[in-house]
């Protein structure tokens, strides 16, 4: 389902005497976190924190936010888990966000058959790895692009062509 806001990473951690913060990204890349001029402390539009200036540093993101001056200020944000407001997200088409996959039911493109829900993403470096709940089993199914057929994010529905012998058991 789509989301109003997504988390997007926690700050871990102070950099420099200015109050610039490290931020720990969950999302691609920290190039895709400083992109935002804005992010949130919450899931409302009242805890927005101003950014004036972000840029990549290896895994991270090293932001000044705008009222964060010292070192003691950035400090006492440590652990804040950040969030972005989903409509301030330029995404490809084609591509979602995983937090909002998790609960899509599982169809089969050929047979409508369903297979199951969504119920966890795992990360691979290669590619994804959705956890599908198919009553009580859990089955791994590889997330490339050969065997995607159609997301929709909005219903709820993904389309899969799975490799052979994957859901064997289920028939």
């Amino acid at each position: 389902m789509k989301k109003t806001y997504l988390k997007i990473g926690k700050i871990v951690g102070s950099h420099g005497v200015k109050g610039m913060v490290r931020i720990e990204c969950w999302c691609d890349s920290p190039e895709f976190l400083c992109g935002f001029k804005r992010l949130f402390t919450a899931e409302n539009n009242e805890a927005v924190l101003k950014i004036e200036k972000a840029s990549p540093h290896k895994n991270i993101a090293l932001v000044k936010i705008r009222g964060i001056d010292t070192i003691e200020q950035a400090e006492e944000k440590r652990g804040t888990v950040l969030y972005i407001f989903r409509d301030d997200a330029k995404l490809e088409k084609g591509r979602y966000f995983i937090e909002e996959i998790i609960g899509s039911m599982v169809y089969d493109v050929n047979t409508h058959k369903l297979y199951g829900k969504i119920t966890d993403v795992s990360p691979t470096g290669a590619n994804d790895i959705w956890h599908i709940n198919c009553d009580g089993k859990e089955v791994l199914f590889p997330s490339v692009p050969h065997f995607l057929s159609s997301v929709d994010v909005e219903k709820e529905i993904i389309y899969i062509d799975p490799p052979k012998g994957l859901f064997d058991d289920e028939d």
